[in-house]
């Protein structure tokens, strides 16, 4: 039996911030990943954190839990403090771009979550925002999760996000990015039969 490891990078949004089982998107997609191999998530978040931030410290943070015998995959969740920072779309696609061509040639595999919807003023920016990450995931054939669109007009989500501070989802927000995550693409990505779900 070998060992499957999962090496999560992002914003608090990674971290589950804000849900009160304190398990995110994240727990719930782990609980949910049936396999053979023992899985081992890893959570690097960094509150606050922008896809610059992000590109500076990813690499060193990553490569000191990479081991040659081990199945290790790296997940990106992309959150929405580029737009707070005032970084320009280009910019922001550059950052990512950088990330995903270095895991690449560290033959890490990756996978790619989107930011989802935030504050209402955030809206046609976060929009592009995301559209360009997927944008950037796409031409280099990484899986790229889409949580704006699916989530800008979902009833469920508008009302967790009302109940809290409004930028960040409760139990109900983080089961539908979980959602999101399972049904696009999770499982083949890891090799795993889709009825894993």
């Amino acid at each position: 039996m070998g060992e499957l490891r999962l090496v999560m990078v992002g914003d608090e949004l990674v971290a589950g911030a804000g849900d009160p089982k304190a398990l995110g998107w994240v727990g719930r997609v782990a609980a949910r990943t049936r396999t053979d191999d023992r899985l081992t998530v890893l959570t690097l978040a960094v509150p606050g954190e922008t896809t610059t931030e992000l590109g500076h410290r990813w690499e060193d943070e990553v490569a000191r839990r990479l081991t040659p015998d081990v199945d290790t995959r790296l997940v990106i969740g992309l959150g929405r403090h580029d737009l707070a920072a005032g970084l320009s779309l280009a910019r922001s696609r550059l950052n990512l771009a950088n990330v995903l061509d270095v895991a690449e040639q560290r033959r890490l595999p990756a996978f790619v979550v989107g930011p989802p919807p935030g504050a209402a003023t955030d809206g046609d920016r976060l929009a592009e925002l995301s559209a360009a990450f997927g944008d950037v995931a796409t031409r280099r054939r990484v899986p790229y999760v889409d949580t704006y669109a699916p989530l800008a007009a979902h009833e469920q989500w508008l009302a967790d996000l009302a109940s809290g501070d409004g930028l960040l989802p409760g139990q109900a927000g983080y089961g539908l990015m979980a959602w999101l995550v399972l049904h696009t693409g999770w499982h083949t990505w890891l090799g795993l039969p889709d009825d894993a779900a």
